[in-house]
């Protein structure tokens, strides 16, 4: 009797495991979500796409997340391969962006999508985190390795390159609500 509770314990804790299977779902549901979350960190089509194979071999060889995790593990994985991929830092210019893949067909859309990929890269990867993925300042800056102060900074150059040049922290939430709602995964055509 106990025998059999102990592989009846086992294989429920083995189920609540994400799978490879899970991992492959996710990433054929989530597609162009991914795909243009790998973009927006890297301004670059080939890169992205290095990022976006990246980040599903490593979600789906040997990671031991919750199945409730593995959407989210998904994007982070996204995020630090783009991370060792570019090294982003403070003062840095970014790559010149490669616009030429479009993920929304709104010409103001494409502006907005241009514009991300226009930032310097440290203020890119803060602003994708913190407004889009809603990464804490503290989140954000020990996944890129810099300080609080420094991703604070950042955050405010990038809202203000985006938005008006007096823009106010009272103006932020409205800024980020609008960035959110607009990259909201939408289907490649």
């Amino acid at each position: 009797m106990f025998r059999w509770k102990n592989n009846q314990n086992a294989q429920e804790k083995a189920t609540a495991y994400a799978t490879r299977r899970d991992f492959q779902q996710i990433f054929t549901e989530d597609m162009a979500g991914l795909h243009l979350l790998a973009f927006l960190l890297t301004a670059d089509a080939e890169k992205s796409e290095q990022c976006f194979v990246a980040g599903l071999e490593s979600s789906i060889d040997g990671n031991h997340v919750f199945q409730q995790w593995a959407r989210s593990w998904s994007k982070r994985a996204i995020i630090k391969n783009a991370i060792k991929m570019l090294t982003p830092k403070p003062g840095q210019p970014g790559p010149l962006p490669q616009c030429d893949v479009c993920f929304n067909r709104d010409p103001q859309g494409q502006s907005l999508i241009g514009s991300v990929t226009r930032l310097a890269a440290f203020e890119r990867f803060v602003l994708v985190m913190t407004v889009l993925e809603n990464y804490s300042v503290r989140e954000c800056a020990a996944l890129l390795s810099r300080s609080a102060e420094e991703v604070m900074t950042a955050k405010s150059q990038a809202l203000q390159s985006l938005g008006s040049p007096s823009a106010t922290p009272t103006d932020e939430p409205r800024r980020a609500s609008a960035l959110g709602t607009f990259f909201v995964p939408t289907q490649l055509a």
